[in-house]
């Protein structure tokens, strides 16, 4: 048997090594849709330019060939977007509707435009119109479920080109006329018969290829299957076939006929796999997801996968690992074989076979990034060898092209309700994996849905340490792109959930949490307040080195009020205890901000000695940074004092320790110097 990579649903092939793709039929479709890339619009024709950009309908069922005449459209016409081509897919494998907000979010990452993490719909399509305000580029919008989810996303601006592909047409959107398919002309339909099984049983009875071919009805998901079927029995004659097809009686559209002929062909091990791979998120699979599903080999689960795309059953994702999609229009039917064939207790247990496999991938992804620690190598070499990563890069990268699955493994496993433990496990090992190799910064929005998953499955299971947690870091991502406000809120239940577990972590850093929001929104009493209360537990407990923080974000929040009194001696008090505790750099930055206060409060002397003795502090912590910080503090004091040459002195020094310590060329430093301070000035300096 020739080596064959099928695509049922695009009608995507490609034969030996040659890798490439030929597209058969479908010349009129092509010819009337690039036509109507130039049309006059309905805008245009009333003498106005056209206010977004133009929509191009591609309507057919599933395995109609609608994606694969998409792609082979975009490919045609890509050269006139010079900003290229955006894809999205606007509905799961198994048949759930895409949020819009998901969609934007991820075609603004293509574009390297990320919006604020946890950011509304109105707010990511806003985004991404922006980004395409001045761009030309093509749009492909696969499989959408309605027209609210295109129009949502198209770009107001005519010189883009929307190409969007479903089932039917999409009622709403102005002025879009549908280019529905039927099945592919028999001339076309023989052709892909004769790609899949090989020319010469096709060529030796042209009238029964023809007949298979209308039998197929010109499906080119059902004809691939077909051909798969001859191609793996070179001895069966395609009259046989079409018998065998005429006689399954499972009813249904010719494609799930098809689909159960060659189901029920497969050896019971293999037919078991292909039916379990219904279970795959988002219909992605790769051998070690095909291995924990079967329960064999990673190898034998590889070699199966192999097969499967030889008989048109899935194609080969283009990566650098091995990767694999189940078709769109063989999902469902598929899901509908295993409900069948299988019963509901081995399906939940192997779906947890599978949450356990990427549980285990996710702590070695994470686990070798631990470098420094004998105890993570002890666990690193106490894993079985498949699921080992060989460098920290590997895993990275293991990490970044398995991020579409991970994520749908992790929404399908806590919408599932039904293992929530493992639910639970893998949300929580996916979210350090992601820090470890990515940083908590860059992965925020990934990590917003992930512990938004961990409040649903806290919610529904009452766990109120978990629901406390998840709160919390869902309120820290809130405030750090500017919704303070909702942080607020989340801070609140956080304190309420962490009340009902009688966790006094989740307590004091909700209770601290609630202070540093009214800080930043402006209301400083209750800040001081909630600070007060946070910094009573931390006291109780012993805990100084917080107690001591607190101490300064009580002097900080007085300080904005101008209650300067207040302020110096909740600094002091800052200073007494770091002092306690022996941390030195920590100590000389809160006589740097209490030095800041006295000038405010109009004590120019104690501030320059507060200041000095800051500088002292600064130099036996080895900070130069604050050093440096510091006496550019000293500098701008000694200027409104009106002695140049003293400040001159101090910013020479600054000068000189940035010197010493940056490259040439390299303004880090000096920017991060005055990032040391706390806060630049109170609110009415």
């Amino acid at each position: 048997m020739t080596d064959q990579a099928v695509d049922p649903g695009r009608v995507r092939l490609s034969q030996g090594t040659a890798a490439e793709d030929r597209f058969l039929g479908r010349a009129r479709e092509l010819k009337e849709l690039c036509a109507d890339i130039g049309r006059a619009g309905l805008d245009t024709l009333s003498g106005r330019k056209a206010p977004r950009a133009r929509v191009l309908l591609i309507a057919g069922r599933p395995g109609s060939g609608r994606t694969a005449l998409a792609e082979e459209l975009v490919r045609r016409v890509a050269d006139r977007y010079p900003d290229g081509v955006l894809r999205a897919r606007l509905t799961e494998p198994g048949g759930t509707r895409v949020p819009v907000e998901r969609a934007a979010r991820e075609l603004l990452d293509a574009l390297e435009a990320p919006a604020p993490a946890g950011a509304p719909e109105d707010e990511l399509t806003e985004a991404l119109r922006t980004a395409l305000a001045d761009r030309r580029v093509l749009l492909l919008l696969d499989d959408a479920a309605d027209a609210e989810q295109v129009d949502a996303l198209l770009p107001d601006n005519p010189d883009c080109l929307a190409v969007a592909v479903s089932s039917g047409p999409l009622t709403g959107i102005a002025d879009v006329r549908p280019c529905t398919l039927g099945g592919l002309d028999t001339k076309s339909a023989v052709e892909l018969l004769s790609r899949a099984a090989g020319p010469v049983r096709i060529t030796v009875d042209p009238r029964a290829a023809e007949g298979l071919a209308e039998q197929c009805e010109g499906e080119p998901a059902a004809l691939v299957l077909a051909g798969g079927w001859l191609a793996a029995r070179p001895k069966a004659a395609v009259a046989d076939l079409a018998k065998q097809l005429h006689a399954e009686t499972g009813g249904g559209t010719v494609i799930g006929r098809a689909l159960r002929l060659v189901h029920a062909s497969l050896p019971e091990p293999a037919a078991r796999t292909l039916r379990l791979l219904s279970l795959a998120p988002a219909g992605l699979v790769d051998p070690h997801t095909a291995s924990a599903l079967a329960g064999c080999s990673v190898d034998a689960a590889r070699a199966v996968l192999d097969d499967f795309v030889a008989h048109g059953l899935l194609h080969a994702v283009a990566s650098p690992l091995p990767q694999y999609e189940v078709p769109g229009c063989l999902h469902p039917l598929l899901r509908d074989l295993a409900e069948t064939h299988d019963r509901p207790a081995e399906l939940e247990l192997a779906r947890a076979r599978m949450l356990e496999r990427t549980v285990r991938l996710l702590q070695s992804c994470r686990v070798i990034t631990e470098t420094d620690s004998p105890r993570a190598r002890e666990r690193l070499l106490g894993m079985p060898r498949s699921l080992r990563f060989p460098s920290p890069r590997a895993a990275a990268d293991w990490l970044r092209l398995s991020r579409p699955a991970l994520l749908a493994s992790a929404r399908l496993a806590v919408a599932d309700g039904e293992l929530d433990t493992l639910a639970r496990r893998l949300v929580s090992q996916l979210v350090r994996a992601v820090v470890a190799h990515v940083g908590t910064r860059a992965a925020a929005s990934d990590l917003y849905v992930l512990h938004g998953l961990v409040l649903d499955v806290a919610e529904r299971r009452r766990l109120p340490r978990e629901r406390a947690a998840a709160l919390l870091n869902l309120g820290d991502l809130d405030a750090r792109t500017g919704r303070t406000a909702d942080a607020l809120v989340r801070y609140r239940a956080a304190l309420d959930a962490g009340r009902a577990a009688r966790d006094p972590y989740a307590i004091g850093r909700a209770t601290e949490s609630v202070g540093g929001a009214h800080l930043e929104l402006g209301d400083y009493d209750r800040a001081a307040d909630w600070f007060g209360r946070a910094l009573t537990e931390r006291l109780a407990r012993g805990e100084r080195a917080d107690a001591a923080r607190l101490y300064g974000r009580i002097g900080a929040a007085h300080t904005y009020a101008g209650r300067y009194g207040e302020a110096l001696r909740n600094w002091r008090a800052a200073v007494a205890g770091y002092r306690k505790d022996g941390d030195v750099a920590a100590q000389a930055r809160a006589l740097g901000e209490m030095a800041r206060v006295q000038e405010y409060a109009g004590r120019p002397e104690e501030s320059l000695r507060t200041c000095r003795e800051a500088v002292e502090w600064a130099v036996r912590a080895e900070d130069t940074r604050l050093q440096a910080a510091l006496h550019l503090r000293l500098a701008d004091s000694f200027e409104r004092l009106g002695d140049p040459a003293s400040a001159a002195l101090h910013r020479g020094t600054a000068e000189c320790i940035l010197d010493e310590e940056a490259p040439e060329g390299d303004p880090e430093l000096e920017r991060g110097a005055s990032a040391c301070e706390i806060r630049s000035t109170p609110a009415e300096d």
